[in-house]
């Protein structure tokens, strides 16, 4: 049985490129790989996947909470790899899920684990708990050199716990912090 995967990191940890990267092998070898993001992610365009060192690809496909997949578009694939995951809702991930069990096509998920606040995300939730395989893509906090793990919001240059959990942005508005930067810079004692 092919396996669901997910591979979450801090904003700027390379996620995205990590997937282009892995889009690339795949067609290097003459093999079908389909692309899947959320609509909502509109930062560089509705269709586009696009890494901050400004590779990028079309999607094939563009989902929303409420999207059924039709697997008659998967047949023939050798892998499902899907940008911003954390936006997909339960439905979409147990989908994916199936795809692995009934069609044996690997689905490699990108994403967030947590919001700005340090809470799951609803697709970075359901991942994690049907998940064959996690894996962090690693990167350093923007303020030191320790390992980041929050995604830290910035409005007007400052730290902030305010605001939608869905606010779309890059190095404008968050950046990657470890865990003793963002309570400091946040100058709170819990989240």
């Amino acid at each position: 049985m092919a396996k669901l995967y997910f591979r979450y990191g801090t904003m700027g940890s390379a996620k995205t490129m990590n997937l282009l990267a892995v889009a690339h092998n795949y067609q290097q070898q003459d093999k079908n790989v389909l692309l899947i993001k959320p609509k909502l992610d509109s930062r560089f365009g509705v269709e586009l996947i696009r890494s901050r060192a400004g590779i990028e690809k079309s999607a094939d496909i563009l989902v929303e909470a409420d999207s059924v997949l039709d697997v008659n578009q998967f047949e023939g694939l050798h892998c499902i790899l899907v940008d911003e995951a954390q936006f997909l809702s339960t439905s979409l991930i147990e989908q994916l899920r199936h795809v692995t069990i009934d069609m044996n096509i690997p689905v490699i998920c990108y994403g967030l684990r947590t919001d700005f606040t340090g809470h799951l995300f609803e697709g970075s939730k359901r991942l994690l708990e049907l998940c064959d395989t996690i894996e962090e893509v690693k990167t350093t906090c923007n303020f030191c050199n320790r390992k980041a793990i929050f995604n830290m919001k910035l409005i007007n240059g400052q730290a902030t716990l305010q605001g939608p959990t869905v606010d779309l942005g890059a190095e404008e508005k968050y950046l990657p912090a470890c865990t003793k930067c963002y309570y400091e810079k946040l100058k709170v004692s819990e989240i």
